[in-house]
């Protein structure tokens, strides 16, 4: 559920809505650029093959009310990670619907999609000041792995990173109606 006017799904991003996603990141990158590794500047000048590229190195999901994108997620496997490992990158709400569940299905999406490729275990890195996206993954089994780092962009952020293993026994029931973060 969203709110409502509508409710929420869940699309992958295709040769077909890439500028939707790259509208939503972009997006993103304006409305909190300290939850990210990268600046609206430096996104805003890839050109079109670079955001075409993306899909063929990750797999790019947004969130949908009726027709209107209000978030994104992505997991993308690094060169340096095992095998059966996977991080989720890119996650992202508009504040108009924070809190009413759709982080929850981005979030579900992801890892859904992470144990259908093969993956064991998912991580990512979140901000440390960023406790409601905290309390999110939390939600759906992430639980802090000692690791963290300093991101220089904006002052300097500390990241801490979290990790939940995908197998469906292993992860909570997670409902996508509305729920406060």
């Amino acid at each position: 559920m969203a709110d409502a006017r509508g409710s929420a799904s869940v699309v992958p991003v295709t040769e077909d809505n890439w500028r939707t996603y790259r509208d939503v990141r972009l997006a993103a990158l304006l409305d909190t650029p300290r939850a990210f590794a990268n600046t609206y500047a430096v996104s805003a000048a890839y050109s079109d093959e670079s955001w075409l590229a993306r899909l063929t190195s990750m797999s790019v999901f947004l969130a949908m009310v009726d027709d209107r994108p209000v978030g994104t997620v992505s997991i993308w496997h690094g060169l340096d990670q095992p095998d059966d490992e996977i991080y989720l990158i890119g996650m992202w709400v508009s504040a108009s619907v924070r809190g009413r569940g759709v982080g929850d299905l981005l979030v579900s999406t992801a890892l859904d999609a992470a144990g259908q490729d093969g993956y064991a275990r998912v991580h990512l890195e979140v901000a440390q000041e960023n406790l409601p996206a905290q309390r999110l993954y939390e939600r759906h089994g992430f639980t802090p792995t000692g690791t963290s780092w300093d991101n220089p962009l904006y002052g300097g952020i500390k990241e801490i990173g979290y990790a939940v293993r995908v197998d469906p026994g292993c992860r909570p029931s997670v409902s996508s109606e509305t729920v406060e973060a």
